[in-house]
């Protein structure tokens, strides 16, 4: 009897497991009963995916779910309420932001568009109620640069703005829903000088009598190679070429994603010498665990 009970409890997992199937799959058929006009745009963020719903492509914004084509009545009373709003025939700045989230345009570094996402909604936020076509007006340049004196306390934030939504403009034009703006090469708060921060000998002297070995060990290759600390945590042993005068590391950038060859010096050649044989990364932590940018950056700090 126990094991016909066994049975009968796997027949009915796996009948409630196709029937979950078969829901999910549902969603993502377009219903007959859902409206023609209405667009969807998808947006991928930490929590999950979700898509905004709009009455009709630069429409107003009437829903957002987790579900691709929604069937509550709430639904398509939002719905309803929407279409029934007068009518702009003019696309909106809300929703070009939307699509160019979801475009192809976007980044495929996670820390880059979290950052183009972050200022592209403050940017849509800021001109929920413009039409996209404002910025084919040469007088949209003076409202863009009172957006970003927002962040006049903060230079870098208030260039960072700017960069931004002339970024979103320029994929306005080439895909044909603004026919030009005038934001280009606005003006600059931030300005550095790096060409003084270098490490000298002695620094070095001074941080390597201090410093613990495994963040002596970052220092010098960062130095010896001009990397940022993203694609330093990522040397491995199967980058080290050998060539005619000596031994070269191939690297492909996080930033640019080119390939780059740098010659090994003697000091990086120390540092690479003395990696473990059964270690696959260079530059590890104390424990010879993993490094992220964000800790390797902070290691040489403190």
């Amino acid at each position: 009897m126990g094991g016909c009970r066994s049975l009968r409890a796997t027949s009915r997992s796996r009948r409630s497991e196709t029937r979950h199937h078969m829901e999910v799959g549902r969603q993502a058929v377009r219903p007959k009963s859902f409206p023609d006009r209405v667009h969807a745009v998808r947006r991928k963020l930490t929590s999950g995916v979700r898509f905004h719903f709009y009455a009709w492509r630069g429409g107003p914004k009437f829903w957002e779910d987790s579900i691709h084509y929604p069937t509550s009545p709430d639904f398509f009373r939002a719905y309803a309420d929407a279409v029934a709003l007068p009518k702009r025939s003019t696309d909106m700045m809300p929703a070009l932001v939307d699509d160019f989230l979801s475009s192809t345009a976007m980044p495929k570094g996670d820390r880059s568009q979290a950052d183009i996402r972050t200022w592209g909604l403050r940017f849509a936020e800021h001109f929920k109620d413009a039409p996209v076509a404002i910025f084919e007006d040469r007088r949209s340049r003076s409202d863009v640069n009172a957006w970003r004196a927002l962040w006049r306390h903060s230079p870098k934030q208030h260039d960072t703005a700017g960069v931004h939504a002339v970024r979103i403009l320029n994929w306005a034009v080439q895909e044909g829903r603004l026919s030009e703006h005038h934001c280009h090469k606005l003006r600059r708060l931030y300005e550095v000088d790096r060409s003084e921060i270098v490490w000298t000998p002695a620094d070095r002297e001074a941080f390597n009598a201090v410093a613990p070995e495994w963040v002596r060990r970052i220092l010098c290759a960062a130095c010896e190679t001009g990397l940022r600390p993203a694609d330093l945590i990522k040397i491995n042993m199967g980058q080290i070429e050998k060539t005619p005068q000596g031994r070269r590391l191939r690297v492909r950038t996080n930033k640019s994603k080119r390939l780059a060859h740098i010659p090994v010096t003697p000091a990086l050649a120390e540092v690479i010498d003395q990696t473990p044989k059964d270690q696959l990364l260079i530059l590890t932590n104390a424990g010879g665990t993993p490094l992220t940018a964000h800790r390797a950056s902070e290691g040489v700090r403190q």
